[in-house]
């Protein structure tokens, strides 16, 4: 388990003027899909991190194309892409890498090349997202991988893909370090929990800065306050499961499992935290879990909207023991549905009370 790591974390000082600089790419094979849900965060809002509104939070710079209204591709304040070069260079210090989208094989193929960012100004060429990867993250002060495609290869990476896609942690290695002696960070989902990701951006920040320990991993390098749960165990619907109710067909409000909801086995926070100010969440809303935070999603959970593995055994068991929990519990419906018998009119007293002065 990463969260027993004593390994030393650079900090920094906060009188130190330069921010922490985050350089988000979002060139690996991707949809775009964790950036668009970030602009959803609230708990806290990329608009806090990125203005400095919470307590001791250090300054910070963030290089995202989608709210860097600035900088333009070769135009604006800045070029944009010049600063991914300037962290290339050694001058930006400290900077955290994020990665959207999962990382192609690029050594499989005769001629051109699967995703890249940027040109090369030696060779007015595109550069690679693998070779950004490879520049960038000796120099990182953390990279944290966002969204199911960066941390583990997604839907890309399914088999049968012509690119040989893959997640950060696969292409430099699950034991990688930074030199910070931070690990990757994998905050997955398709798409990520817009909280999930601020929260956890916001811890490597506070981290950063000295003022949270060491991020707590479990051994995907998820971070285990947000996924040490099953999305079975925060769900509204799993004491439809215990009395052994399940659902048929959708629309109805019982467990999803026999419609083919992968919910009691899926590590994910999304159904107690909700989506968006705790509104939502795919089994909330009806939708069955397909296992978007898994690492072996999605070959493992194929096809969709079958009953999964063993469920027909478990809900066969929780039918058979729920009918006799549901007729226990109606017994004493019975007597904890009534009011109490001397809650009634008249001179008598019958609570059971009785008065030292009689």
């Amino acid at each position: 388990m990463v969260s027993g790591m004593t390994a030393p974390v650079e900090t920094r000082d906060e009188t130190q003027e330069s921010p922490v600089h985050i350089l988000w790419i979002n060139a690996g094979l991707s949809c775009d899909g964790d950036s668009v849900a970030l602009t959803a965060a609230t708990q806290p809002s990329i608009e806090e991190i990125v203005l400095g509104a919470l307590p001791g939070l250090p300054k910070v710079a963030v290089h995202w194309p989608l709210i860097d209204f600035e900088c333009g591709p070769m135009q604006g304040a800045d070029t944009f892409i010049e600063w991914y070069h300037k962290a290339d260079r050694g001058e930006l210090d400290p900077f955290v890498l994020v990665i959207e989208g999962s990382i192609p094989n690029e050594s499989i193929k005769r001629e051109g090349y699967w995703c890249g960012f940027g040109n090369n100004p030696d060779t007015g060429q595109p550069m690679t997202t693998s070779e950004w990867l490879d520049r960038l993250a000796p120099k990182a002060t953390a990279i944290l991988a966002a969204g199911t495609c960066a941390a583990y290869g997604g839907i890309h990476a399914m088999a049968g893909n012509p690119t040989g896609a893959m997640g950060v942690a696969d292409y430099l290695g699950w034991d990688w370090r930074s030199k910070a002696g931070l690990p990757i960070v994998n905050v997955p989902g398709c798409p990520i929990h817009p909280d999930n990701l601020s929260e956890t951006i916001l811890y490597l920040l506070y981290q950063l800065a000295g003022q949270a320990p060491m991020i707590p991993l479990d051994d995907a390098l998820r971070p285990t306050w947000l996924f040490g749960m099953t999305v079975h165990e925060g769900c509204d619907r799993a004491g439809y499961y215990e009395q052994g109710q399940f659902a048929t067909e959708y629309g109805s409000p019982k467990c999803l499992v026999k419609i083919g909801c992968w919910g009691p086995v899926v590590k994910c926070n999304v159904p107690k935290r909700g989506w968006i100010n705790g509104v939502g969440g795919c089994p909330n809303v009806g939708g069955i879990c397909i296992a978007c935070t898994m690492p072996g999603f999605p070959d493992k959970f194929m096809p969709f909207m079958d009953e999964p593995p063993g469920a027909r055994v478990s809900a066969t068991a929780s039918e058979a023991y729920g009918s006799i929990v549901r007729t226990l519990r109606n017994f004493t419906f019975k007597t904890v549905d009534k009011e109490p018998r001397w809650r009634r009119r008249g001179r008598e007293l019958l609570t059971g009370y009785k008065a030292p002065w009689s």
